[in-house]
């Protein structure tokens, strides 16, 4: 069993939330969301919000605060085979309770279909708020090119 190591990100300006479904072996190893070099979230979030990309943890952290963004994952702890969403078993759900209770939290946004699929399970009801799924900025899903995302993914500008 892993448990997740990165507390999540946001503040009381908060009005989106995105959530991903567990961390990678590399996010895990940089201690922050999104740390896998192949993966497209910071090009994608940056585009969308024509801002250079980040590169420090620092500079992440501004720039999704400062844009109104939260940021964690479904899954608190699971069994998991490296990286692969395919091999999550015993899932603990994430309590989502500090992040609604301390921001304005508009819409919670899935990042891809492995997210989707454990918040539907294992939070959705829960909390009685349904996710919207965004397609997911994983390198796994190579049938989206940067461009396409971007254009999914506009609907952060809330």
């Amino acid at each position: 069993m892993i448990s997740h190591p990165i507390p999540p990100v946001f503040d009381r300006h908060s009005k989106v939330l995105i959530l991903g479904s567990f961390p990678s072996v590399k996010s895990r190893e940089a201690q922050f969301f999104y740390g896998h070099p192949q993966n497209r979230f910071w090009k994608v979030t940056t585009k969308v919000f024509d801002v250079q990309e980040p590169r420090t943890v620092e500079e992440k952290k501004t720039f999704l605060l400062s844009h109104g963004i939260a940021v964690w994952d479904v899954i608190a702890s699971c069994d998991i085979t490296g990286s692969s969403d395919s091999s999550i078993k015993n899932v603990v759900p994430n309590d989502l309770t500090l992040i609604l209770e301390t921001a304005d939290i508009r819409t919670i946004f899935v990042n891809g279909k492995t997210a989707e699929k454990f918040y539907n399970k294992y939070i959705k009801d829960t909390i009685g708020r349904p996710a919207v799924c965004l397609p997911s900025t994983s390198p796994a899903n190579a049938a989206w090119s940067v461009e396409r995302l971007v254009n999914a993914w506009k609907q952060l500008r809330l």
